[in-house]
């Protein structure tokens, strides 16, 4: 199983127990994130698509850690002008290990088998 959750302007292809690094979130090392924007969700073949979104889907997170990425170099020339601007950039991340994707399904299965197992007691007590 696995979805395509939307965030930070970007698309994030995520499974349960992959670890990935977003943009810098505003949260603490070891607190949980939940992703509602979900774009795709694909289980067991069966691929759901939103329009934007999946409804009654969310993606649960476990952040890890923050950092910085990669020095990158920004270098502006003009030749023959005597122009030249270097600047360097850390871009800011958040490590994040899914932990669960929950779906819609499973949730009306859940309530399903309860108000079965309650019906089924029901008509035992009445039985009896």
């Amino acid at each position: 199983m696995y979805a395509i959750i939307e965030s930070c302007g970007k698309q994030y292809k995520v499974a349960e127990g992959d670890v990935v690094f977003f943009e810098k979130l505003d949260a603490e090392e070891g607190k949980k994130v939940t992703f509602d924007d979900v774009v795709l969700v694909s289980e067991e073949g069966k691929v759901q698509v939103g329009n934007p979104y999946v409804k009654g889907v969310k993606v649960e997170g476990k952040v890890v850690s923050h950092g910085k990425g990669k020095k990158i170099i920004v270098f502006k020339m003009k030749a023959k002008k005597n122009y030249r601007r270097k600047q360097g950039h850390r871009q800011p991340y958040t490590k994040v290990e899914i932990t669960s994707i929950k779906t819609a399904d499973k949730k009306t299965e859940t309530k399903a088998a309860s108000a079965k197992a309650e019906t089924k007691k029901a008509t035992e007590k009445v039985e009896a």
